[in-house]
Protein backbone atom coordinates (compact mmCIF):
# COMPACT_ATOMS: atom_id res chain seq x y z
CA UNK A 1 0.00 0.00 0.00
CA UNK A 2 1.30 3.69 -0.52
CA UNK A 3 1.42 6.22 1.87
CA UNK A 4 -1.59 8.23 0.21
CA UNK A 5 -3.75 4.78 0.43
CA UNK A 6 -2.85 3.99 4.09
CA UNK A 7 -4.05 7.75 5.19
CA UNK A 8 -7.36 6.95 3.17
CA UNK A 9 -7.58 4.02 5.19
CA UNK A 10 -7.43 5.62 8.32
CA UNK A 11 -9.80 7.99 7.23
CA UNK A 12 -12.34 5.19 6.10
CA UNK A 13 -12.07 3.55 9.32
CA UNK A 14 -13.02 6.42 11.46
CA UNK A 15 -16.11 7.38 8.65
CA UNK A 16 -17.36 4.01 8.75
CA UNK A 17 -16.83 3.96 12.80
CA UNK A 18 -14.48 0.66 12.29
CA UNK A 19 -12.08 0.22 15.45
CA UNK A 20 -10.59 -2.88 13.80
CA UNK A 21 -9.34 -1.31 10.08
CA UNK A 22 -8.34 2.24 11.87
CA UNK A 23 -5.88 -0.12 14.01
CA UNK A 24 -4.66 -1.94 11.25
CA UNK A 25 -3.96 0.89 9.18
CA UNK A 26 -2.25 2.87 11.97
CA UNK A 27 -0.24 -0.61 12.33
CA UNK A 28 0.54 -0.20 9.00
CA UNK A 29 1.48 3.53 9.51
CA UNK A 30 4.00 2.46 11.63
CA UNK A 31 5.31 -0.42 9.63
CA UNK A 32 6.00 1.64 6.55
CA UNK A 33 7.60 4.48 8.50
CA UNK A 34 5.23 6.93 8.17
CA UNK A 35 5.47 10.11 9.70
CA UNK A 36 2.55 9.36 12.92
CA UNK A 37 1.86 13.44 12.90
CA UNK A 38 1.12 13.24 9.37
CA UNK A 39 -1.32 10.59 9.75
CA UNK A 40 -2.96 11.98 12.61
CA UNK A 41 -2.74 15.52 10.39
CA UNK A 42 -4.15 14.12 7.10
CA UNK A 43 -5.92 10.76 8.04
CA UNK A 44 -8.02 10.78 11.51
CA UNK A 45 -8.06 14.68 11.84
CA UNK A 46 -9.91 15.52 8.74
CA UNK A 47 -12.13 12.46 9.02
CA UNK A 48 -13.22 12.97 12.53
CA UNK A 49 -14.07 16.81 11.44
CA UNK A 50 -15.91 15.57 9.18
CA UNK A 51 -17.76 13.37 11.62
CA UNK A 52 -18.08 16.34 13.59
CA UNK A 53 -19.68 18.31 10.90
CA UNK A 54 -21.91 15.57 10.39
CA UNK A 55 -23.27 15.39 14.26
CA UNK A 56 -23.66 19.27 14.19
CA UNK A 57 -26.26 19.39 10.64
CA UNK A 58 -27.67 16.38 13.24
CA UNK A 59 -27.06 13.80 9.90
CA UNK A 60 -25.20 11.11 12.03
CA UNK A 61 -25.98 11.16 16.15
CA UNK A 62 -24.19 10.45 19.59
CA UNK A 63 -23.95 7.01 19.36
CA UNK A 64 -22.37 7.31 15.70
CA UNK A 65 -19.82 9.92 17.20
CA UNK A 66 -18.85 7.57 20.00
CA UNK A 67 -18.37 5.13 17.44
CA UNK A 68 -15.71 7.20 15.72
CA UNK A 69 -14.13 8.61 18.83
CA UNK A 70 -13.28 4.88 19.68
CA UNK A 71 -11.90 4.38 16.45
CA UNK A 72 -9.97 7.60 16.18
CA UNK A 73 -8.79 6.25 19.99
CA UNK A 74 -7.50 2.91 18.39
CA UNK A 75 -5.29 4.17 15.85
CA UNK A 76 -3.97 7.06 17.85
CA UNK A 77 -3.57 4.14 20.52
CA UNK A 78 -1.47 2.60 18.40
CA UNK A 79 0.74 5.44 16.66
CA UNK A 80 1.06 7.43 20.26
CA UNK A 81 4.28 5.31 20.99
CA UNK A 82 5.67 6.80 17.98
CA UNK A 83 4.04 10.16 18.52
CA UNK A 84 5.99 10.47 21.84
CA UNK A 85 9.23 9.55 20.08
CA UNK A 86 8.72 11.80 17.42
CA UNK A 87 7.38 14.51 19.86
CA UNK A 88 10.98 14.59 21.45
CA UNK A 89 12.89 15.91 18.03
CA UNK A 90 9.87 18.81 18.06
CA UNK A 91 9.40 22.01 19.15
CA UNK A 92 6.42 21.84 21.94
CA UNK A 93 3.74 24.29 20.96
CA UNK A 94 2.88 24.59 24.50
CA UNK A 95 0.96 22.98 27.55
CA UNK A 96 -2.35 22.09 27.77
CA UNK A 97 -4.71 20.96 30.93
CA UNK A 98 -7.76 19.85 29.89
CA UNK A 99 -10.85 18.49 31.81
CA UNK A 100 -15.04 17.72 31.42
CA UNK A 101 -16.35 20.72 33.70
CA UNK A 102 -18.29 19.78 37.12
CA UNK A 103 -21.57 18.14 36.89
CA UNK A 104 -20.71 16.44 33.64
CA UNK A 105 -19.20 13.08 33.09
CA UNK A 106 -18.76 12.81 29.14
CA UNK A 107 -14.90 12.19 27.47
CA UNK A 108 -15.89 12.07 24.41
CA UNK A 109 -14.87 16.07 23.00
CA UNK A 110 -12.81 15.98 25.21
CA UNK A 111 -10.57 12.61 23.97
CA UNK A 112 -11.10 14.04 20.57
CA UNK A 113 -9.42 17.62 21.40
CA UNK A 114 -6.45 15.92 23.23
CA UNK A 115 -6.01 13.63 20.55
CA UNK A 116 -5.96 17.17 18.29
CA UNK A 117 -3.49 19.29 20.64
CA UNK A 118 -1.09 16.35 20.99
CA UNK A 119 -1.17 15.69 16.94
CA UNK A 120 -0.67 19.36 16.84
CA UNK A 121 2.79 19.37 19.45
CA UNK A 122 1.07 20.16 22.70
CA UNK A 123 1.76 18.63 25.95
CA UNK A 124 -1.82 17.74 27.47
CA UNK A 125 -2.86 16.58 30.71
CA UNK A 126 -6.20 14.94 31.25
CA UNK A 127 -8.29 15.84 34.27
CA UNK A 128 -10.90 13.50 33.74
CA UNK A 129 -14.44 14.25 33.78
CA UNK A 130 -16.29 16.32 36.54
CA UNK A 131 -13.31 18.81 37.57
CA UNK A 132 -14.50 21.18 39.82
CA UNK A 133 -13.35 25.02 38.89
CA UNK A 134 -10.76 25.12 41.36
CA UNK A 135 -8.79 22.18 40.40
CA UNK A 136 -8.22 23.32 36.62
CA UNK A 137 -6.52 26.47 38.40
CA UNK A 138 -4.50 24.36 40.56
CA UNK A 139 -3.70 21.75 37.91
CA UNK A 140 -2.07 24.39 35.52
CA UNK A 141 -0.55 25.91 38.41
CA UNK A 142 1.50 22.82 39.58
CA UNK A 143 1.89 21.47 35.77
CA UNK A 144 2.74 25.36 34.68
CA UNK A 145 0.70 25.61 31.74
CA UNK A 146 -0.43 27.63 29.40
CA UNK A 147 -3.78 27.02 28.15
CA UNK A 148 -6.81 25.36 30.53
CA UNK A 149 -9.45 23.76 28.64
CA UNK A 150 -13.02 22.91 29.79
CA UNK A 151 -15.56 20.63 28.53
CA UNK A 152 -19.03 20.94 28.37
CA UNK A 153 -21.14 18.20 26.85
CA UNK A 154 -24.39 19.39 28.46
CA UNK A 155 -26.44 22.60 28.22
CA UNK A 156 -27.02 22.90 31.83
CA UNK A 157 -23.46 22.34 32.91
CA UNK A 158 -21.97 24.82 30.17
CA UNK A 159 -22.41 27.20 32.96
CA UNK A 160 -19.44 25.75 34.86
CA UNK A 161 -17.20 27.20 31.66
CA UNK A 162 -18.90 30.70 32.93
CA UNK A 163 -18.21 29.81 36.99
CA UNK A 164 -14.38 28.82 35.95
CA UNK A 165 -13.85 32.21 33.83
CA UNK A 166 -15.14 34.31 37.31
CA UNK A 167 -12.73 32.27 39.49
CA UNK A 168 -9.84 32.39 37.47
CA UNK A 169 -10.44 36.17 37.61
CA UNK A 170 -10.96 35.81 41.58
CA UNK A 171 -7.58 34.12 42.45
CA UNK A 172 -5.75 36.64 39.40
CA UNK A 173 -5.29 33.65 36.88
CA UNK A 174 -7.38 34.86 34.09
CA UNK A 175 -4.48 36.86 32.19
CA UNK A 176 -1.80 34.25 33.23
CA UNK A 177 -3.66 31.03 31.31
CA UNK A 178 -5.33 31.35 27.96
CA UNK A 179 -8.71 29.56 28.13
CA UNK A 180 -10.43 27.34 25.81
CA UNK A 181 -13.84 26.15 25.94
CA UNK A 182 -15.61 23.45 24.08
CA UNK A 183 -18.88 21.09 24.00
CA UNK A 184 -21.83 20.25 22.43
CA UNK A 185 -24.06 23.37 23.58
CA UNK A 186 -20.86 25.62 23.47
CA UNK A 187 -20.34 28.25 20.08
CA UNK A 188 -18.33 31.05 19.61
CA UNK A 189 -20.63 33.30 20.87
CA UNK A 190 -21.04 31.60 24.38
CA UNK A 191 -16.99 31.67 24.66
CA UNK A 192 -17.12 35.57 23.70
CA UNK A 193 -19.99 36.15 26.16
CA UNK A 194 -18.04 34.71 29.14
CA UNK A 195 -14.69 35.87 28.01
CA UNK A 196 -13.07 32.68 27.38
Amino acid sequence: MTKEEIIKELREGILTYDEERVRKAAKKVLENGIDPFLAIKEGLTPAINEIGEKFERMEIFLPHLTMAAKAMEAGVAVLEPALDKSQEQKVRQGKVVIGTVQGDIHSIGKNIVMMMLKAAGFEVVDLGVDVAVDKFVEAAERENADIIAASALMSFTKVMQRDLVEYMKSVGAREKYKLMVGGGPVNEDWAREIGA
